[in-house]
């Protein structure tokens, strides 16, 4: 500054005065003072102060450039366009030279300098109190600034101490950006600026105003991403300060002071925001815009340029902390009360969303055990608690089995020490956790009866345990929700007898307490859930969905289901106030009887509903069939407004799912949605969302007549709808392994107990009824549905459903497999679009796990139904693939609106991962397999041509099946195995439900089914190919048994054993089928090849054994070399063998004779065979027999007689044939005792088969006067008949023949035909036989097992069933008759008698029944006469050891036995 200048400037400093130069002025101030030691420092530093604080910095920095005098301005530092000419080392030149002149430090000269421009580039847009960003005007001139400044950092020329000094004095108007770029630039950090401040409080208060400002104008600010990095730039730094690992804050001052005022701030930020929260801030306010945004830099990107991920960690553990910590003012009994409001959907979306945040830093044992921790050492507040809890369980899978082991290490801590904080907290986590639903944690009402429900349970180990127990219950009831009150009284905990009476006092406690709740246990419904602390359900609305679910039992079991039942009588009030009144609501009936219809009448037939309300139904009924074309229009009208009201709601958060799932930044928020949406499907299905375990139950689905109400089927349809809309935008930008959770996520929310059920019927609706005419968006969004319910199966429970489908329960993949079928061309073809859309659906979504888990994701069977449906529809699949064809999943383009499916599933064949896949054994298309699919196949509506039909059918076979290894599920190439393969699955069609139906004569046949004549033909052709291969045996060794007969074999071997009503008609079924496969094949199969050489007896012991214990029918004729022979050799061999053979010829003879000769003329020209000639013999005594001539003489052996004269006489259905018989010669006794035997047959058969055809039947009065007088024609020539209730299969005996000419039933029922003749006994002369007592308790033990067993059950109900035979065939009356019999013959018999009677009683355990039923007459009559008979009879009933006791579950009850017996 030159002399002039200073001068002109002195001399307006006062007026009228002289112009004094500066140094004039300095000059006299020296002169005036005393020179003294330190008096230079001292006023050298006077000077600068008085600089400091008067100086006009505009008018001080002046300098001359060149030879023009220019004058520089402290504006021109902050003006970008005013200082594109000047360079950073003119402006420190000048700085230095003037602070030189001035004795002034030049670097606390350019501190002033720049922080005076700061604050005129804060100030220069307004008062920045409400602002912390800059403009862009602003930013500019900052950016200007900024560059000096660095440039006289570099130089040592800026003093960063005095910076911070000069910012504080005008913190008032410092912005936060400045202090931000200042520490971007480097040109003083956040540290240096923060410490700087003595005032610790100030600073913070400073920092607390700015950041709340940032957050508020971070939103709606047009420099959000500036504004994003100041925040994340000052949390990094709070953080890392304020949470570094052992830091010593007593070691120095800087330390401490920083560290501290970090925690402070931070502290400081989140109890604002807690308590704003706590508050109810409304969305949009200023308020809500700090949370939101402060909560935001909890994400995990914030902390990515730390070097260490501690401070980060132990920052959010310890924010964590203080949340749960934050104003425990909420008692235990509060959160018992309120715990239903605080789940994860009614939880505050962005404390939610802090918490998931903090779950990232910090892996699911850490933050249980966390939780764990802060329960045990601080008070909490249980709204936050337990909010966490249902957000853990939610948001991190993994997390959920450490909470199960966590509760069970609390309920294990509590009874160890009676530890109440303990119990409190187990069973609060327990519930809250339970109210998430059952993908998530299993129920309340599961978990308390595993618990406590038997005697694993902690709570059973002492008295004291089970005090504690009922103490923590009993404080629990006044504040708990009904729901749970009701799970411990019908889910008791398990408790030793003579602690009984804690028990009972809790449950007076908690009926008491319901009962002032209004809420009944009477009243709860048949299948209602107590799985959650839902509101309690009004009786009216449960009853309605307990005759759902009754009425689908019913359809699929065909009786009352054991719940109604019990209701009728153990809670009669609700059965008879809601349930049948929800049953009977009038409607207009079906003409042919629907499930519900069928299940009124029943309940009606088991007298189970009053006849008034009965008639009041029928009338209402009648009514509705009047009204119905004026009230069908507002019912409908009704239906829709009340759908309305539900389905807005649940509509705008699935909105809100999509908004979340098509924004990748939103990923972390979509469990958030889909909990919403969870919340809103309870009430769109007009009920709380029940948590019950999904996998502890199974569901009853009718796959042929699924069923919906409305009001389900319309959330069923919202929810696939979505689900389809958001699956192809979701697609439209992203692969499928790249769409995030959304899918995955809300899959789960259609799996609770209450909506699965809905889900799945709907499925069936549209897949199997409704497939062909699905948009190919609706299949895709049903494929990606298929494949993510497949995923979670492990957890979902099983599927049973109506007929057509296998007795077992099918889990959820193999359910959805079942409802593709290929019956016609349209079903073939939508299942080929399905299966490509799931397959390739699933590689594309987990192309990055590995093989196991991709496996585990798909359904086998419908991998096994793509590779049938391409191999049947395209005939280059069944080409070699070649190495190079490696497309990818043709996924993207089956997206695409112009998809073509043929080539995206030929795409998907040729895929190589695909090709792997198929290689694994649990794909592999078996022979097996391929048969049971192509069954099914009806060739009316078949896709293929009948020849292109017959060419893939061969090649499947003979090119394709045949020469595979077993291994991946082929033949070897032995044509036998394949034919017995064939055999077996042919079976099981035929018996299946989806290949017969009944017709009126009872004989099964094919229904809509003919593909299966396809397959039988092919049967045939390989057959014929075994008989006539090079393979075939021909000499040498005897033939073994064809191989069809060790398929019978094998399957009756696997059939279930007993003798019931269900054992019976299954085995009746498959032999039934058997019968029609050995029709349908060459004759050859039941004897063997021909041998080449001498005629020899075949080997029929195959065919025998079938006959003899399952089958009754008569072989075709053999051909061989002499045939004669051969047929009187097989016809030999039956005598003895199989007796059945020879009698089922005798019986059908009439029809067949004619045939034999016709066939045996036509082709040998001489006489029928010996045996069959022997067979004629016998058929003409039997007729001569009825004549009034002479009869022939009767052919050998005498029971073949005895059959053919019974056949003649069930022929002319004569009703007395006592004069005939007496005709009989000498030669007539053994072939009377045969004769009695074949009536006893016709006798049983005439009560268990009434309606028989004719001629294979008689009545049973008819039968019984047959038996009366063949029984009187033995007694009057003395002839024992009791050897026939004798038999045994001894060789050679009278049994071995017998035994094979009824079937075991009939053998069995012997006892009840000995009985039903006891009218006709001639009591002196039994008497009189040794046998007689052997035989007569014998058959009455017996009847007494039989009755027992239930067997005689079919006897009484057929006579029952009709009006003539009621009162004839009661095993009640026939066991009381036999009795008294017994009883009046026991003294009359000789002491001989006696011997053999223990012998019957120690085989014969279950005569223990006869003491049970009060056979104490019995009892007391056998030792009547004298010690021998005592002794034997020592194991009498009255003397059995108690071991041989028949179970009481055995037995039919004191009733039943004390009526058939007393």
């Amino acid at each position: 500054m030159s002399d002039s200048q200073v001068e002109g400037a002195a001399s307006t400093s006062g007026l009228g005065s002289r112009k004094r130069r500066w140094t004039e002025l300095l000059a006299g101030r020296v002169k005036r003072q005393m020179c003294g030691p330190g008096t230079e420092q001292k006023l050298q530093e006077s000077a600068v102060h008085l600089l400091r604080r008067h100086l006009n910095l505009n008018d001080l920095l002046l300098e001359v450039e060149g030879a023009p005098r220019k004058t520089l301005c402290l504006n021109q530092l902050i003006d970008p366009e005013a200082c594109t000419n000047l360079s950073s080392s003119l402006i420190g030149s000048a700085l230095r030279d003037q602070a030189s002149r001035l004795g002034v430090p030049v670097a606390v000269l350019s501190s002033r300098l720049v922080a005076s421009s700061i604050t005129q580039i804060c100030v220069s847009d307004g008062e920045p109190s409400h602002r912390v960003l800059l403009s862009a005007e602003q930013r500019k001139k900052l950016s200007s600034l900024l560059e000096v400044a660095q440039y006289l950092l570099a130089h040592s020329m800026f003093s960063r101490i005095s910076l911070c000094q000069e910012l504080w004095e005008v913190q008032g108007s410092l912005l936060l950006e400045v202090v931000w770029q200042l520490h971007i630039q480097n040109v003083v950090s956040f540290q240096e600026l923060l410490e700087s401040h003595a005032d610790t409080q100030a600073t913070v208060a400073w920092l607390f105003r700015n950041l709340c400002l940032l957050c508020e104008e971070m939103e709606a600010s047009p420099y959000n991403d500036i504004a994003s990095a100041m925040l994340s730039d000052l949390v990094q730094m709070f953080v890392l300060r304020g949470f570094q690992k052992n830091s010593d804050l007593s070691r120095n001052v800087e330390p401490e002071q920083m560290g501290q005022l970090a925690f402070v701030v931070l502290q400081r930020m989140l109890i604002f925001a807690l308590e704003a929260l706590a508050a109810g801030m409304q969305d949009g306010s200023p308020q809500h815009k700090v949370v939101k945004c402060w909560f935001g830099v909890f994400c995990g990107h914030t902390y990515d340029r730390m070097i260490s991920t501690d401070p980060p960690k132990r920052f959010f553990s310890h924010t964590l902390t203080q949340v749960l910590t934050h104003k425990p003012v909420l008692r235990v009994s509060d959160a018992v009360q309120m715990q239903k409001e605080w789940s994860f959907a009614k939880t505050h979306p962005l404390l939610t969303g802090l918490y998931r945040r903090l779950f990232t830093m910090l892996s699911p044992e850490e933050l249980v055990g966390h939780l764990q921790e802060v329960l045990e050492t601080h008070e909490v507040n249980w709204q936050h608690v337990l909010s966490c809890v249902s957000t853990l369980v939610i948001c991190l899978p993994e997390a959920q089995q450490l909470v199960k082991d966590w509760v069970a290490r609390l309920l294990a801590r509590a009874f160890e020490n009676c530890d109440l904080d303990s119990m409190v907290t187990a069973f609060l986590v327990v519930r809250q956790a339970a109210l998430e639903g059952p993908s998530v944690f299993p129920s309340y009402a599961d978990w308390f009866q595993a618990s406590f429900g038997s005697s694993r349970g902690s709570h059973c180990c002492s008295k004291k345990t089970l005090v504690f127990l009922f103490k923590f219950l009993s404080d629990l009831v006044p504040f708990e929700a009904p729901r749970y009150m009701q799970a411990h009284i019908l889910h008791p905990p398990l408790v030793p007898s003579k602690y009984r009476s804690l028990l009972t006092d809790y449950v007076t406690l908690a009926k008491t307490r319901l009962a002032d709740l209004k809420v009944s246990l009477e009243n709860m419904g048949l299948y209602e859930d107590l799985s959650s602390a839902r509101d309690v359900t009004e009786p009216h609305s449960q009853a309605h969905q307990d005759v759902e679910k009754a009425i689908a039992v019913f359809e699929h079991t065909g009786r009352i289901p054991s719940a109604v039942m019990e209701a009728s009588i153990f809670r009669r009030p609700y059965y008879t106030a809601h349930f049948l009144p929800a049953l009977l609501t009038p409607r207009v009936l079906p003409k042919t009887p629907d499930p519900r219809a069928a299940l009124i009448e029943s309940l009606r037939r088991a007298d189970k509903i009053p006849p008034s309300l009965y008639s009041a139904y029928c009338q209402a009924c009648s009514t509705a069939e009047e009204k119905k074309p004026e009230s069908a229009a507002p019912g409908m009208k009704v239906e829709a407004v009340c759908a309305e009201g539900p389905l807005g709601p649940l509509a705008a958060a699935l909105r809100e799912l999509r908004a979340a799932m098509t924004d990748p930044t939103q990923y972390d928020v979509v469990a958030a949605r889909v909990a919403v949406v969870s919340e809103r499907l309870g009430a769109a299905l007009g009920r709380a969302e029940e948590d019950g375990s999904s996998g502890g139950s199974q569901i009853q689905l009718s796959v042929l007549t699924p069923g919906l109400e409305q009001q389900e089927r319309e959330v069923a349809d919202l929810l696939l709808t979505c689900f389809c809309q958001n699956l192809i935008v979701a697609s439209s930008f992203a692969s499928p392994d790249r769409q995030g959770p959304w899918a995955s996520r809300l899959v789960t929310a259609m799996c609770g107990r209450r909506l699965l059920p809905v889900v799945l019927t709907r499925l069936c609706q549209l897949l199997r009824h409704q497939g062909p005419s699905l948009s190919a968006s609706h299949v895709l969004g049903l494929a990606a549905l298929v494949v993510h319910l497949a995923e979670s199966r492990s957890v979902l429970p099983e599927v049973r459903v109506g007929l057509p489908a296998p007795a077992e329960g099918l889990s959820v993949a193999e359910f959805f497999s079942s409802l593709l079928t290929f019956r016609t061309s349209e079903t073939s073809l939508f299942c080929l679009k399905f299966c490509t859309a799931v397959i390739s659906y699933s590689l594309c979504k987990y192309s990055s796990l590995s093989r196991d888990t991709l496996c585990s994701c798909l359904s086998p069977a419908l991998v096994k139904k793509f590779q049938f449906i391409i191999l049947r529809l395209f005939p280059e699949a069944r080409d070699p693939l070649c190495p190079e064809d490696t497309a990818d999943p043709p996924w993207r383009p089956l997206c695409r609106p112009s998809a073509d499916w043929q080539q995206a599933a030929l795409c998907l064949w040729k895929q190589r991962t695909f090709q792997e896949l198929l290689k694994e054994k649990e794909f592999h298309l078996t022979y097996r397999d391929w048969l049971r699919l192509e069954l099914e196949i009806q060739p009316e509506v078949d896709c293929l041509s009948d020849t292109e039909r017959w060419d893939f059918q061969q090649w499947a076979i003979h090119e394709y099946f045949l020469p595979r290894p077993s291994a991946v599920g082929g033949c070897d190439g032995d044509l036998q195995v394949a034919c017995a393969v064939l055999v077996d699955v042919l079976i099981d069609f035929r018996q299946s439900s989806r290949s017969y139906s009944y017709s009126e004569n009872s004989d099964l046949v094919l229904s809509g089914c003919p593909g299966n004549r396809d397959i039988f033909s092919r049967l045939q052709e390989m057959a014929a190919g075994l008989e006539q291969g090079p393979g075939a045996p021909r000499s040498g060794s005897p033939p073994q048994g064809h191989f069809l007969f060790g398929v019978f074999r094998r399957r009756l071997q696997a059939l279930a054993s007993g003798w019931d009503v269900a054992a019976r008609l299954q085995r009746q079924r498959e032999l039934l089928v058997y019968k029609w496969i050995l029709l349908g094949l060459p004759p050859s199969i039941v004897v063997g090849r021909p041998q080449a050489g001498r005629p020899a007896a075949p080997d029929c012991t195959e065919f025998f054994h079938l006959v003899n214990s399952e089958l009754g029918l008569l072989s075709a004729c053999l051909q061989s070399g002499d045939p004669s022979l051969t047929a009187d050799l097989v016809l030999t061999a039956c005598q003895t063998e199989c007796p059945l053979v020879l009698t089922s010829a005798l019986l059908w003879w009439p029809r067949l004779e004619p045939e034999l000769r016709s066939r045996w003329r036509r082709c040998l020209q001489g006489p029928l065979p010996q045996e069959l000639q022997r067979l004629w013999e016998a058929q003409r005594f039997g007729r001569s027999c009825l004549l009034p001539d002479t009869a022939s003489p009767a052919p050998g052996p005498a029971w073949l007689s005895a059959a053919a004269l019974y056949f003649e006489i069930q022929r002319a259905g004569k009703d007395s044939v006592k004069s005939q018989l007496e005709r009989l010669g000498c030669q007539g006794e053994e072939l009377l005792v045969f004769l009695f035997f074949f009536s006893l047959m016709g006798l049983l058969s005439s009560h268990l088969t009434p309606h028989g055809r004719p001629r294979q039947a008689v009545d049973t009065p008819k039968a019984l006067d047959i038996c009366a007088e063949i029984l009187g024609c033995l007694e009057k020539r003395r002839v024992s008949w009791l050897v026939l209730f004798q038999l045994t299969e001894t060789g050679g005996s009278l049994g071995h023949v017998l035994l094979r000419l009824a079937p075991d039933q009939y053998v069995r029922l012997l006892p009840f035909a000995f009985y039903s003749l006891l009218s006709y006994f001639d009591e002196d002369a039994l008497t009189r036989e040794d046998a007689f007592l052997h035989v007569a308790v014998d058959m009455y033990l017996k009847l007494i097992r039989l009755f027992v067993a239930g067997e005689t059950g079919a006897l009484s109900t057929v006579a029952s069933r009709s009006r003539e035979r009621r009162g004839q065939g009661d095993p009640v009356g026939l066991i009381t008759e036999a009795r008294r019999f017994l009883l009046r013959s026991i003294p009359r018999c000789p002491k001989e008698s006696f011997s053999n009677v223990a012998e019957v009683t120690r085989r014969r355990s279950l005569c223990c029944v006869c003491r049970r039923a009060n056979e104490s007459a019995v009892d007391t009559a056998l030792p009547l006469r004298g010690e021998p008979g005592g002794a034997a009879l020592a194991l009498w009933p009255g003397h059995l050891p108690a071991g041989l006791w028949l179970p009481a579950s055995l037995s039919p009850g004191p009733g039943c036995l004390g009526a058939a017996l007393g």
